[in-house]
């Protein structure tokens, strides 16, 4: 496909904006999806799209012709398909993480768990895990936090470890990050009792629940990276059980959770026994989101 298919007219992308704003509108897709939209495929900036300037300019260069833009906008109208998944791309922390319907979207809230690290730990340096890295942000948030430490990302999926690998590689973390195919801790038995933390955004939804969460993720995020078994706790317990064996005393644990699982969380780590200062931390629309611990 030759360039001048990428080539538009500002007339032209006002257009096509002024139909989708329309469209968006008349379905409850939020409107402001559509600038985000033209920040990532055609380059421009909020202030050109604020005051509409880009109408006059004679050409401007999209990432993917139009019609294809169109129609990609109109299964994220028809299908629910994510914008995330349209423009490839995410911003999360301050990083720009390429995207694709084989990695969950990484949220905002998540990026607290980065926070959460900075705050929990003087021991910057040593070896830390990302347990299911899905696009790698947590890893690469990791790598940015913690500038001495050698990170190890984990994921079950080949196809998503294609995708953290190269968002490592594109913001220049690739000597600092690990990746390895497999479950949770099993690739990094060699380092059993070494590890200075972990940190996880493991799948914790209800297999029951799956159905009823917007279309937008149900019938496009990865339900291996979702679904948590029939309390939505598998996976956390799972982590719960095996990390002592792999975290050195006073090494930090850290999840992501549901509304609503912070007690049987909290119990969980009581009853196993090697955990000491269990906390529970809220994110920022004061959820209970977040379960931090240090082995004993």
């Amino acid at each position: 496909m030759g360039e001048k298919h990428l080539i538009v007219s500002g007339l032209q992308l006002w257009q096509w904006r002024n139909a989708a704003l329309e469209a968006a509108i008349a379905t409850d897709v939020p409107p402001m999806e559509i600038d985000w939209l033209l920040l990532e495929v055609a380059g421009l900036d909020r202030l050109a799209l604020r005051l509409e300037s880009f109408k006059n300019w004679p050409q401007i260069q999209l990432q993917l012709p139009l019609e294809e833009l169109e129609q990609l906008w109109q299964r994220r109208l028809n299908d629910r398909l994510p914008v995330q998944y349209i423009a490839g791309a995410t911003t999360w922390r301050q990083f720009k993480i390429a995207v694709s319907s084989a990695v969950l979207i990484p949220r905002p809230e998540t990026e607290c768990l980065i926070d959460l690290v900075e705050a929990s730990t003087s021991n910057v340096s040593g070896h830390w895990a990302d347990l299911g890295t899905g696009s790698g942000a947590i890893a690469i948030g990791l790598a940015d936090a913690l500038p001495k430490a050698t990170i190890h990302a984990v994921d079950y999926s080949l196809e998503a470890l294609a995708i953290a690998r190269s968002n490592a590689d594109n913001l220049g973390l690739a000597d600092r990050i690990q990746f390895y195919q497999g479950s949770w801790w099993e690739p990094l038995a060699l380092l059993k009792g070494q590890f200075s933390g972990m940190v996880s955004n493991p799948p914790y939804i209800p297999t029951s629940t799956l159905p009823t969460l917007q279309p937008e993720v149900v019938n496009h995020e990865p339900h291996l990276a979702l679904d948590g078994g029939a309390d939505g706790l598998d996976c956390i317990r799972h982590l719960i059980e095996v990390s002592p064996s792999y975290l050195q005393s006073g090494g930090v644990w850290l999840i992501e959770m549901m509304a609503g699982q912070a007690d049987a969380v909290r119990e969980l780590l009581q009853n196993q026994g090697s955990y000491c200062k269990i906390q529970i931390h809220a994110d920022l629309a004061g959820i209970e989101r977040f379960a931090l611990a240090y082995k004993s």
